[in-house]
């Protein structure tokens, strides 16, 4: 039993994928992303087959994790599983917003799968543009093995590649905080301006441009400049 006061929370389970196979639905994947929320570095999104064979323990929703866990389950669901990740990139979200930004990366990486998946459990409300049927899991990575499978995928290969992108960008922690708006890195923000790698239109890094780089800042034309033309086509009768 659980500690008093402690809430037990049940591991996700492959109940979803196993009535598909008894179905005889198969491969079935599990999408999930890292990266929605920092204002640095591209959203990862993942996609994971599992072998039901030979399903690692301890799988469990990225976020409840050790980072020293995940990085065990990285290695030991790349070992038995089939995978693919996918990249959207800071431009991307600046042209197409986040959400649609982390859609798209989701459905590259089930179309990278070695082979095409007859069924896509994917975690929140959004479904993807697949070639398969597709179910959306609000809270998955903690209800869909396959798709806990996938957060903890995208979010190592994520994390990993902060890491190297600290050493093409120093000053500003990504290191430590793989580039979500912690104190650290709005400061660094503010003293060095945004780097290649950050997201131009979220908020803390617009400002940081208006700053650094006002000439990068779009102006949009003052609308009640034009009043006293207005005025002198309409004179007062």
């Amino acid at each position: 039993m659980p500690p008093k006061g402690v809430i037990a929370v049940a591991p996700p389970s492959f109940r979803r994928e196993r009535a598909l196979i008894k179905r005889g639905i198969w491969p079935v994947a599990g999408c999930d992303e890292a990266g929605r929320g920092p204002l640095a570095g591209p959203v990862v999104a993942a996609a994971v087959v599992l072998d039901p064979k030979r399903i690692p323990k301890g799988i469990d929703d990225s976020k409840r994790l050790s980072p020293e866990r995940r990085e065990e389950l990285f290695e030991k669901i790349c070992k038995t599983a089939s995978f693919a990740v996918a990249f959207a990139s800071p431009a991307r979200i600046d042209r197409d917003n986040i959400l649609r930004a982390s859609l798209w990366a989701l459905s590259r990486a089930v179309h990278a799968l070695p082979e095409m998946p007859r069924h896509v459990f994917v975690d929140g409300r959004d479904k993807l543009d697949t070639a398969c049927d597709c179910d959306a899991v609000i809270g998955g990575d903690g209800l869909v093995v396959s798709i806990a499978a996938a957060s903890i995928i995208a979010k190592v290969t994520r994390d990993r590649l902060m890491c190297a992108l600290a050493q093409d960008c120093p000053g500003y922690g990504f290191e430590s905080h793989k580039g979500y708006a912690v104190p650290e890195h709005l400061e660094a923000l503010d003293l060095l301006g945004p780097s290649v790698h950050h997201r131009s239109f979220f908020a803390p890094v617009a400002a940081a441009r208006e700053k650094h780089q006002p000439w990068t800042i779009k102006r949009e034309p003052d609308l009640f400049a034009a009043t006293e033309t207005v005025a002198e086509v309409f004179p007062a009768l």
